[in-house]
This record gives structure tokens, sequence and C-alpha cells, in this order.
């Protein structure tokens, strides 16, 4: 199958003219027009409630707070930001009018007049300014906040407001950051940089139960967050961008176990479903016969050393992490587990995102190779005996994680001679948060989900010092200065070599272990149609129809 490109733009000056003059589908990278999303301010062409399988969002529903994928598939629809990405991962204005900056550096944002929150209030130049400050305090201990790193007046020490964010008017305000940086443009779609109305800072814990946005959904009431079960959304009458839903409205059910799902998916009792398990992925394209997907998605499967535990840290812990990693024979998971639906990674990010390259410097520690695995595991043992520890991979069972977990660790088993096991947690928010409290005592599951289609995305959040999602505590200036010069690329291209020589590093270092490449497999019942997976795997919710 030919792999999708997305429609990034070639240089700053192009991209932001680019965004100033979008307004509907965009190109391809070849120039052909991007496949027909829907869209505009039409009533909803049916409806029917469409349901879809998803997971209990582990924080409170707030932009700089959500960073999962559980949450996130609900925030996409409760808010609009100043873009959104289309199913090639193109950027399609919403909120904003225009995004122009002269030097990559300091830009002005001016927002489309009628805007407003789905409780009547207007959505204002403060709308963002006001939200970005708040994810950006560090008392307030978002989990997204490094995403404003980038905005001048930003720390990592105290509070400080951005002082790089200034409301010209209601409609305007402008945006300097610390550097000129090539994909700063691209970032604004993802929730982290979602606008808030007035009325969330009167309590935000409470707001974070029961938002109010500005996106094509709203919650159906106030008690639509039924924790462990499902959240219910109905189109926002006041949304007017151009994902106006065209169905009755969205409910998201959350599920424990993906055969679970399916089985409602084939009896018609759930819609659509994202990730078919692993149970059905030989029989699920008959068994849906033309009601499902197969293609390529910005998602891979990592697994993340801690190195905060002393046996995965210095010279002793890289050499073990190397050889793990050539202890793993990705050729025959993913054919023979996920009958191809997966890619042997060959990289840190994903083949779909403008600039991918399989011949990254030190990309061989991914190859199956069990002498050298053996070589480097007897050299770490030589700095710090292994001695009788049992070697481990942490998960959440209530995705369909675990059959390649035991693969691995069969793998590893046989190849090193030592013990390897999984560690079960029975749902994924429970996973999130031993994750983040630090108490997984060993490597775990670290699948990433791109945000925004930059090659820095799959990099910057998860292996910079600081960044919110960097669960295994990796640090390296070297590999930060690398990302901060591509960052400041006069281009998309230049930035993108600098984005491969920091890959470079990481392969040296192996925080992080790339696995696979993940298609999106789902599918829908015969109860909706119009159905579409965008770039990141999500289905385009607003466009799918269903009758009452």
């Amino acid at each position: 199958m030919k792999l999708r490109r997305t429609a990034a733009a070639t240089g700053l000056l192009a991209l932001s003219l680019a965004l100033a003059a979008c307004g509907g589908s965009a190109d391809d990278g070849d120039g052909s027009p991007a496949a027909t999303t829907g869209g505009g301010t039409s009533s909803a062409a049916s409806g029917g409630i469409v349901t879809v399988n998803g997971t209990e969002p582990q924080n409170p529903l707030l932009p700089a707070n959500t960073n999962e994928v559980g949450g996130g598939r609900v925030m996409t629809q409760l808010f609009a930001g100043l873009v959104y990405y289309d199913a090639e991962g193109g950027i399609v204005n919403e909120v904003a009018e225009s995004i122009e900056s002269e030097d990559g550096q300091n830009y002005t944002i001016t927002l489309k007049d009628g805007w407003t929150f789905s409780d009547g209030s207007p959505v204002t130049a403060n709308s963002f300014v006001d939200a970005w400050n708040f994810g950006a305090t560090l008392s307030n201990a978002q989990a997204n906040s490094y995403f404003f790193e980038s905005i001048e007046g930003f720390s990592y020490d105290e509070d400080s407001e951005l002082t790089g964010l200034e409301v010209v008017d209601d409609l305007t305000f402008t945006v300097r950051l610390n550097q000129p940086e090539a994909d700063f443009p691209l970032r604004l779609g993802y929730t982290a940089f979602y606008p808030l109305p007035e009325v969330a800072f009167e309590d935000i814990e409470a707001f974070g139960q029961n938002p109010i946005g500005n996106g094509p959904y709203k919650f159906a009431s106030a008690d639509s967050w039924q924790h462990n079960v499902r959240i219910d959304l109905v189109p926002n009458e006041s949304y007017i961008g151009g994902r106006t839903p065209q169905n009755g409205g969205v409910s998201v059910v959350f599920y424990t176990q993906e055969d679970a799902a399916y089985a409602d998916l084939l009896a018609g009792n759930l819609d659509i479903m994202e990730n078919i398990p692993n149970s059905a992925i030989t029989t699920f394209e008959d068994e849906l016969s033309g009601r499902s997907v197969n293609q390529p998605a910005a998602i891979i499967q990592v697994v993340t050393f801690p190195e905060y535990l002393p046996e995965w840290s210095g010279e002793a812990g890289i050499l073990r992490r190397q050889a793990i990693s050539h202890a793993i024979d990705r050729e025959q998971i993913t054919e023979t587990i996920f009958n191809g639906t997966r890619t042997p990674a060959r990289d840190f990010t994903s083949p779909v995102i403008d600039g991918w390259s399989d011949s990254v410097p030190g990309n061989e520690v991914l190859d199956y190779n069990a002498d050298r695995a053996v070589e480097l595991w007897a050299q770490a043992d030589a700095i710090e005996p292994w001695g009788d520890r049992t070697f481990t991979i942490s998960t959440n069972t209530d995705s369909d994680h675990q059959v390649w977990v035991d693969a691995v660790n069969n793998g590893i088993r046989n190849t090193l001679g030592i013990e390897a096991e999984i560690v079960a947690f029975p749902t994924f928010s429970e996973f999130l948060d031993a994750r983040d409290n630090q108490a997984i005592e060993g490597p775990f599951r670290a699948g990433w989900q791109g945000d925004y289609p930059s090659l820095a995305n799959f990099l910057a959040p998860i292996y910079t010092a600081g960044a919110g999602s960097n669960d295994g505590f990796y640090e390296s200036e070297e590999f930060e200065t690398l990302m901060r010069e591509g960052n400041a690329a006069s281009s998309i291209e230049e930035a993108n070599a600098k984005y491969l020589e920091a890959q470079a590093v990481l392969f040296r270092d192996m925080p992080g272990m790339p696995l696979w490449y993940q298609n999106v497999t789902g599918g829908w019942a015969e109860t909706v149609e119009n159905v579409e997976f965008g770039w990141d795997s999500e289905p385009l919710l607003f466009q799918v129809t269903k009758s009452e």
C-alpha cells in the first residue's frame, strides 16, 4: 500500500501564506485534491447517535491536561482550535482567519468573527491567550505545558507569564517565540492550543468534568460523563467551522476489552471501532465485508526504559537497551501476530510524516541479531551484573497488547537466557497513573499517536528533558541542541535534516526502543455511512451519518 504524505509546506513564508488562504480541503503532497471530509454550516444530515469505542480519560477534560487518546478523542469533538487537520494531515483554518509571519519567530494571528462557545460567550483573542497562559503556568501542573516552551516567557523553574503573547484586539493576538521555529504553525491544531471561555477559570476542576467548548459537539447534559462507562455528546448549534456534524450526536463508549467492542461491532451494537483486536486480525476484512480500513497511520509502538532505575541507566544501561533491541525479531512478530498490519520500525517517527527516512544512522540496532544481543548483554554484565533480576514489560490489559508483549518476552528469554515477564495493569488509566508516578519498576510500552504532522512531534515531547511525555526521564544535551537547531531552521526540509541527526543520538542511547509502525485497522457496522479514518488513525466522527 502506498503511504500517504502530509501537505506540509516547504518553507515558513509559504506555510504562513497557505494558512492565511486556507478555508476548505487541502491538497495532497502530489498536488491532487484531498479526500472530501464534509463540513460547512448546513444542518445535520441524519439524526442518529453514532457510537464509537474509547477509554476512560486519564485527566479532567482540559486542553493543556489531555495528552492521551482516551481524552483526546473527546476533546477534538468539544473544541475548535485555530486550525484542524484534515484526513491527510493537511492544515485547515478553523477559528483562525490567518496566521502570518515574516520571520518564523513573530506571528500575528487573526480570528474569524462570530465564533462563540456553546454557552454563547464569545471566542476572542483572550480565550486563546488566557488558556495558553494557564497551560504554561508551572503550579497548574498541566501535562501539556511543554508545548508552550517555545513561547517567550515560559519557565520550568517558576510561575511566569508568557510575555510573548499579546492581545491586540478582540480578534487579534501576537506570538513571539524564543527563536524562529519552522513547524510552529503545524502545532496549532493540537489539543494544548485550544481556547477556554472565561467561566473555566471560576472553577477549573469543575469545568474539567463538564467542559464548555467551541467545537462541533457539546456535552449532552451536565452528567454526560459517566465515568468508566461513556461520554455522550450532541451537536453544538453555535459551531460555524468546517466540521459541522452530519449526525445527531456521538457517544464514546468505554470498553475494558477490545474483543468485547468487536463483538458489539459485529452485532450492530457499536457503530465504529478503531483498532481491531488481535483475535480478529486475520478475519475482520472478510467479516466486515467492505466496512473496514487497513491503512498506514501516524502511530508507533515503543518500549521505554526508565532511567530512574539503576539497571537501565549509565553505560551498562545503554548496552542492555541495545541488547534487548537486537533480541527482538520484529519481522516475525509483525507477520505472525499482526498479519502484516504493523511494519517493523526503522526510526522513532512515522512513515506517513513528511521527511521520514528509513536510513537514520544507527538504526541497525533495530535488526534482529541474536549473536550481537548476547555480546552486548555480556558487556553490560561486565560493568554491572544483572544477577537474578527478571526483565519485565508493563502494559495495560484493557487493550490488545498482552499477545505481543508475551512474544517480545519470549524472544528475550530465548536469546539472552534471562527471565522475562509481563506486568499487567487492568486499565489504561491505572497504567498511566503508575507510569506518571514512577511506580513502574521496569520497561513499559509507550505507543505514540501523532498530535500534529511533524517529525518533531514524535521526538521532542518524548525525549526532551522536562517534556510532558518524557516518562523515561532521558536527558541529552546533544539531542536537545540538534532539536533546537531543527526548530530554528528556515524551512521544513532543513528542520527535518536536523531531526534525523537527533534521531541518530537516540539510536546510540536507546532511551526508547522502537518496535513497529501501526496501521489503523478499524471497522464500522451496517448502521452508519460516510466513515473515514484520518492520518492519525482517528475516525472523522463529524461526517458520519446514521439513520434514527
